[in-house]
């Protein structure tokens, strides 16, 4: 029952979360994911370290595709961070090198942690922009 309450709650969050959101959420998946292969590694894990690493070449896949590359200035160099953190979360799997993993969990952290502010930033100028509108 509760199982299906959250899973309501969930798809409810995405269904009516902004874009900006909803590339946070995807972010704080992808750390999520690349945390849980590191924890796999650790424990020597195999199984799991391959479910989660694989999950997360899959996200970084999706923000690779989805990247409008002409949209900004920094685009192209993203697309290329996209490239190297996924040839790099390929190489931790295949080797389970737990600190390659780290290292792909440092900068999935940082990127996370940058559109989140970003995302932040523009709901909180969005906002002042409705309340000056409102005076």
């Amino acid at each position: 029952m509760m199982t299906n309450a959250r899973a309501t709650y969930m798809d409810a969050s995405i269904a009516t979360a902004s874009p900006a959101r909803l590339l946070v959420m995807l972010y704080e998946r992808l750390v999520l994911d690349v945390q849980r292969g590191l924890d796999a590694q650790q424990r020597n894990d195999l199984q799991e370290t391959h479910r989660q690493l694989t999950h997360a070449q899959d996200i970084v896949m999706e923000l690779h595709s989805s990247l409008k590359v002409e949209a900004f200035s920094g685009g192209r160099d993203l697309a290329a961070l996209y490239g190297y953190l996924h040839s790099r979360l390929i190489l931790a799997n295949m080797r389970k090198d737990a600190d390659i993993t780290a290292e792909c969990l440092q900068i999935v952290t940082t990127l996370c942690d940058t559109w989140r502010q970003a995302a932040l930033e523009s709901a909180t100028s969005a906002a002042h922009g409705v309340l000056a509108r409102g005076a």
